[in-house]
């Protein structure tokens, strides 16, 4: 059987997704886009000229995210005009989706070496900036905004207030350790931004991290979605800017090119599941990859699952009996951020980096998406 490996992977920091407040809000999606398409390939020790497409995810492509920024983050990277580029939006599972159809593509035999990753910049284009303003009056499901969504997860699972909140606590400390700790460091590429004085200053770790964090202060914060809810932002990831990117090979490149693989890509799955709980698919996406890829739970030693929201992970904790102390052993969304259609390629690249560190095997990285999917990959490090 063909195999598909990725030889670079590389993200930047995560900046608050406010207009003025956060860190990379000076920068412009396209800069920011191109900043990891070059530096990939750089790592990956692959001319730009040698790559055969660049796809990014991106889900609020409009305005200076839109007309096909991952073309033009190409071209603003110096890739020769014969390299074409393409943005998907499978919502938050975007840029994960980037990597699925770039090796698809090359398990097929199309390409041979793909870029794949995701931007994106909330400062710039909030959430929901591209949605329509009503829903057709005829439409089959009742759509709820996902703080709803994350409710009612916590609902279904009987999840309470204290364990979200002791959640979202651990992924802070998790991530402050992270950062202290210098963990990060290579996967990171920073990120040059004017400093206000007339020169430039360095953005190399993740804005939104509370170091140290405030138990106290997260149980008095008031439930944001629903009156007598659960949901804060204490326990919900946060508004967030950044990239991230990888670079994929067939076997036939890697042998070409003399490369090094970090990881093989094992198998890749997405899945729909009832679009008003919305948040519950990576529960169906994990069990049905394991199945496909003929591992366990158990096998994984790093696993990667998007925090949008804390009762997303602890529902399918508790459904899977996952040891969470291979869970985002870093910290997640809810404490560095989540960039939208740039989170897939942030989660990657730390999955990656992570089982490199840990001498692990295998890693699993999967994540909700919007309207009820949930996307799904399985890496063998090589």
């Amino acid at each position: 059987m063909p195999e598909v490996y990725i030889i670079a992977t590389v993200r930047t920091p995560v900046g608050v997704g406010k207009p003025e407040k956060g860190a990379l809000y000076p920068v412009a999606p396209v800069d920011l886009a191109a900043l990891v398409l070059k530096e990939v390939l750089r790592r990956g020790g692959v001319e730009s000229g040698q790559v055969d497409d660049v796809i990014m995810g991106c889900v609020t492509p409009i305005d200076d995210q839109g007309a096909n920024i991952a073309r033009l983050a190409a071209l603003q990277a110096g890739f020769p005009v014969h390299v074409p580029a393409v943005q998907i939006n499978r919502m938050c599972g975007s840029s994960q989706q980037a990597v699925h159809f770039a090796a698809q593509a090359i398990l097929a035999g199309d390409m041979n070496l793909v870029v794949a990753g995701g931007i994106e910049m909330m400062s710039h284009q909030p959430l929901g900036a591209d949605w329509p303003e009503e829903w057709p009056t005829n439409f089959p499901y009742p759509l709820v905004h996902q703080g709803i969504s994350a409710e009612m997860m916590a609902e279904k699972w009987s999840l309470s207030r204290e364990a979200l909140d002791d959640y979202a606590y651990e992924s802070h400390l998790r991530a402050g350790a992270a950062i202290h700790e210098g963990r990060q460091k290579e996967q990171i590429v920073p990120v040059p931004v004017p400093d206000g004085n007339g020169g430039t200053r360095l953005v190399e770790h993740d804005q939104g991290v509370r170091i140290p964090p405030d138990r106290e202060k997260m149980a008095v914060l008031p439930p944001v979605f629903k009156q007598d809810g659960m949901v804060t932002a204490g326990n919900s990831s946060q508004i967030s800017d950044g990239a991230g990117a990888s670079l994929l090979a067939s076997e036939q490149a890697v042998h070409m090119y003399d490369l090094k693989p970090l990881v093989r890509v094992v198998t890749r799955e997405v899945v729909g599941t009832d679009p008003v709980l919305m948040l519950d698919g990576p529960i169906a996406a994990t069990r049905k990859i394991l199945q496909r890829a003929g591992l366990t739970l158990d096998d994984m030693d790093v696993i990667e699952i998007n925090e949008a929201f804390a009762s997303v992970v602890l529902a399918w904790q508790q459904e899977l009996d996952a040891d969470m102390g291979k869970v985002n052993p870093d910290g997640g969304a809810i404490a560095h951020g989540h960039p939208l259609g740039a989170t897939g390629a942030v989660l990657m690249t730390k999955l990656i980096y992570a089982l490199i560190g840990d001498d692990g095997r295998y890693g699993l990285q999967t994540m909700c998406i919007g309207h009820g999917m949930s996307t799904a990959t399985i890496l063998e490090r090589v």
